[in-house]
C-alpha cells in the first residue's frame, strides 16, 4: 500500500531548545560583556547558539563592529563573537556546558598570551 505524504507537515525544530538525545540548550553567559545566551555543543566541531535580543544589545563586539562583524561578511552580517566562542569553549572543557558527542577529535590547542608564547594576532 503506497502512502501519500504530500500532506505531511515538517516539523520545524530549529528553536528547540530540548532535542531528541535530552541534551537541551544551556544558558551561557560571554565572559567579557555578559551577553546571555543559549548554547548546545554537540561534538567538538559543532555549537548551537541562539541569541536574544538582549544578548544581542549587550555584545561588545558586535558593538564595536557596528553590528556587521568587520571582517568582510556581507553588509549588517554579524559573523560571530570571538569572545563568545573562546567563552563556550572554556565551559566545555571545564564541563559547564555538556558536549554531546565527546567522541570525535578534542579542541586544537589554544593560541594565544601564555607563558613564553606571542600574544595572538587577532586580539
Amino acid at each position: 500500500m503506497r502512502t501519500d505524504h504530500r500532506n505531511d507537515a515538517r516539523i520545524d525544530n530549529r528553536l528547540d531548545t530540548q532535542r531528541a538525545d535530552g541534551v537541551p540548550m544551556r544558558p551561557l553567559a560571554c565572559e567579557r560583556c555578559a551577553a546571555e545566551v543559549l548554547v548546545r555543543k554537540s561534538s567538538w566541531q559543532q555549537t548551537s547558539v541562539q541569541w536574544t535580543a538582549r544578548a544581542t544589545a549587550a555584545c561588545a563586539e558586535r558593538d564595536a563592529t557596528g553590528g556587521t562583524g568587520a571582517t568582510g561578511g556581507a553588509e549588517g552580517a554579524f559573523e560571530g563573537c570571538r569572545s563568545l566562542r573562546d567563552t563556550i569553549r572554556e565551559a566545555a572543557l571545564h564541563g559547564r556546558i555538556e558536549v554531546v558527542d565527546p567522541a570525535g577529535p578534542g579542541p586544537a590547542p589554544r593560541t594565544g598570551p601564555g607563558p613564553g608564547s606571542p600574544p595572538d594576532p587577532r586580539d
